[in-house]
């Protein structure tokens, strides 16, 4: 089945409503939520026991917000993730999943370079959360090194929600082409969808209520047992 996928402004609609009075929701609420399910999507596409590195390049907003947490699920479904965390943001939400992360030991990293050697290089699986679908303009550094590895490297990339850089509607840009292995849709798939050719596509949404979704004309999948993903 296709699923209808939403341009920019209904996905930040979308998000409006479900934070509103009406909709009752919290960004926590909602963070915790999608990255549970980015997590799930990691766990069922890739064997832990022969890809246990996740390096999670987390971003300023709350796509990187959405990462901080799949980090937290990662651990304790048996994987071994790491943060890239170049810029920190003060607010105190990132703060707290921050802390969250480091009480895990979960090493955090603000330079790609160790004296280990290269993090990306070091790890199994690269999850992209460092811009989301409200991103617009082009990439700056020091998200900018980052995005261009994402285009070399051999490391399988799990991209949250959209491929970050990725214009939300018209998908590749000039400055930023690279292609996911896997995209984790979170409410609902974005038009830059059509421009995907990676291997897996997930869907993390099991909170959204049928009257929003009736409202916005988007469908809301038959989630299998007590998972938070579906693959599409």
């Amino acid at each position: 089945m296709a699923y209808k996928c939403v341009s920019q402004k209904i996905a930040q609609a979308i998000d409006a409503e479900l934070m509103s009075s009406s909709g009752g929701f919290s960004i926590d609420q909602l963070m915790e939520l999608a990255g549970l399910s980015v997590a799930q999507a990691v766990e069922k596409a890739f064997d832990r026991s022969k890809q246990p590195n996740v390096l999670v390049c987390v971003g300023p907003g709350n796509n990187g917000g959405d990462g901080l947490v799949a980090a937290r699920h990662l651990f304790h479904f048996g994987f071994k993730p790491s943060l890239y965390y170049p810029k920190q943001p003060e607010k105190d939400l990132y703060q707290r999943i921050l802390l969250q992360c480091r009480n895990l030991d979960i090493p955090v990293y603000k330079e790609l370079e160790q004296t280990s050697g290269n993090i990306v290089e070091q790890s199994h699986i690269v999850l992209d959360a460092l811009f989301g679908f409200s991103f617009h303009g082009e990439v700056r550094d020091p998200y900018k090194e980052i995005i261009g590895i994402f285009g070399t490297t051999t490391k399988p990339i799990v991209s949250v929600d959209i491929p970050s850089g990725w214009d939300v509607e018209t998908g590749p840009t000039e400055h930023v082409k690279f292609q996911p292995d896997v995209l984790v849709s979170l409410t609902a798939p974005k038009q830059c969808l059509s421009h995907f050719t990676g291997k897996r596509h997930f869907l993390g949404g099991r909170f959204v209520p049928p009257a929003l979704a009736n409202k916005f004309d988007f469908e809301v999948p038959a989630y299998p047992g007590s998972e938070q993903v579906v693959e599409l």
